[in-house]
């Protein structure tokens, strides 16, 4: 049997403290596409956040992952479940992927090994995600994999100099089911 964290080009993995520097990189990725724009860390601090999280286990259903290129092993990416509420039996989650390595099918591999962990294995029965509405390659990509717009808030995020709207998306566990049946990565 194969690892179910591992698809064709992808295997989810915790976060180790050599990851640190991709990390890094991720966070100067997400500056440039014009999301959340925070003060520089420092490759000491990275190094710190690194270490904590390879020695600390997830809190509760929230955690995040490695995402790692199946044919070379370089970490191209991180997933991962941010909030959840268990009792109202909804959970969001985030993904980014290093620039370096958009466009190869690596983030909806991911998103399809979370979803299907959350769905059938902690029984959540919605999943949603927050998009800056300017950033339509992660549009593109959640319209593709069956999410549905569920709304809209106006000027709701400030970055950059300026408001943005953001989009919130939203996937059921039987739309999943449906859309993705098992085996079909």
């Amino acid at each position: 049997m194969t690892s179910f964290w591992k698809g064709k080009r992808i295997r989810l993995r915790g976060i180790e403290p050599d990851d640190w520097a991709a990390f890094m990189r991720f966070a100067e990725d997400e500056e440039r596409l014009g999301d959340l724009l925070n003060p520089p860390r420092s490759a000491a601090g990275h190094r710190a956040w690194a270490q904590e999280q390879a020695t600390t286990g997830p809190e509760g259903d929230c955690f995040r992952l490695v995402i790692e290129a199946a044919d070379t092993g370089e970490a191209v990416g991180a997933v991962g479940a941010s909030h959840a509420d268990p009792r109202a039996g909804w959970f969001e989650y985030g993904i980014t992927i290093g620039a370096d390595h958009r466009r190869n099918g690596y983030a909806s591999e991911a998103v399809l090994l979370l979803l299907r962990f959350m769905f059938a294995e902690r029984r959540f029965h919605k999943c949603q995600a927050r998009i800056l509405a300017h950033n339509e390659a992660s549009l593109a990509l959640h319209r593709r994999l069956g999410f549905v717009e569920e709304g809209r808030l106006r000027d709701h995020v400030y970055s950059a100099g300026r408001h943005h709207d953001l989009v919130m998306v939203g996937m059921l566990a039987d739309e999943f089911a449906r859309l993705h049946p098992p085996g079909g990565l």
